[in-house]
């Protein structure tokens, strides 16, 4: 390695340098999910980005999906994979298949990445921590209302747990399923279950890791990225369809929690090498940022 380049090495550290004094020891939660799931090695290079924020102090929280491994095991189990208004249609079936892949395969896995990359890191299984309500909605033509079986929308997050693993240096990984009133397990949109963590904890900031470079004005072009939406922005490119499909969960997701008081969030991509540190560590930034009607801090 040429002197040039190591001085470039130092550079960058000396560029992270005050964002991480200013996150040290702020909370962030980080929601991980989309098609990197099922790769391997993007998997296991976010975990050690993960790692790497957990070392210099700051506290992060990780709510994964289930990627590809749901579905495939659904078939296995003779069950097609349905979708309505891009939340899985859960049966009873259906749940007992989430509830196992989601806690017992791709947590544990997670898990033992994370702490081969020397992080201390404990999985959380969702039910024992997010409290639900059947997620109910009707048709806009007709009126019928929609079932989508054993899925739920959060009511409730008891943060006493994941404030504890923090407090003793570990990184909680949290699965994205809920508790109804009758005990039964729901699965629960990964991104809403984030959002409503994030406002629970108060965290700093929120992550969303996308398949996208963030919101783009033009899904075919993305160079297009807005690298900056204001809240009182949303509701206009949700009119005109600049935010649309699997982004809205994700925008409205960040919305609830900038308003409950996290301070910003984030939507960036996950196929990009060390995006998360890029956009929490460095001026530029890398990703779409989600802020308050008003001026707030510097990029990060």
């Amino acid at each position: 390695m040429t002197m040039e380049k190591v001085i470039q090495k130092a550079a960058v550290l000396i560029e992270a340098l005050p964002y991480i004094q200013r996150f040290r020891g702020e909370t962030i939660v980080v929601k991980f999910g989309g098609s990197i799931m099922d790769d391997e090695d993007g998997v296991r290079a976010i975990l050690n980005d993960i790692a790497f924020m957990a070392c210099v102090g700051l506290r992060p929280v990780i709510v994964h999906g289930g990627g590809k491994a749901i579905s495939q095991r659904m078939k296995e189990a003779g069950l097609e994979p349905r979708f309505l208004k891009g939340l899985r249609v859960t049966d009873e079936r259906a749940i007992g298949i989430v509830e196992r892949v989601l806690n017992q395969e791709i947590n544990l896995r997670m898990v033992e990445v994370l702490e081969s990359f020397g992080c201390r890191a404990r999985g959380l299984h969702g039910e024992d921590i997010l409290r639900v309500r059947r997620h109910t909605e009707s048709d806009a033509r007709t009126g019928e209302a929609l079932d989508w079986g054993f899925v739920g929308d959060v009511e409730e997050v008891d943060t006493a747990l994941i404030r504890a693993y923090l407090d003793a240096g570990l990184t909680p990984l949290i699965t994205p399923l809920g508790r109804g009133p009758e005990r039964m397990i729901y699965n629960v949109n990964a991104d809403e279950a984030a959002s409503a963590i994030a406002r629970a904890l108060r965290a700093r900031k929120l992550v969303f890791l996308s398949d996208v470079p963030g919101l783009l004005r033009d899904p075919t072009d993305p160079s297009s990225i807005l690298s900056s939406l204001r809240l009182d922005e949303v509701e206009d490119l949700v009119n005109r369809g600049v935010i649309s499909g699997g982004m809205l969960p994700k925008i409205a997701g960040a919305v609830k929690a900038v308003q409950a008081g996290v301070a910003k969030a984030h939507i960036i991509d996950s196929a990009l090498r060390h995006s998360l540190l890029l956009e929490l560590f460095t001026d530029a930034g890398v990703g779409t940022e989600i802020v308050g009607t008003q001026a707030g801090e510097a990029r990060a």
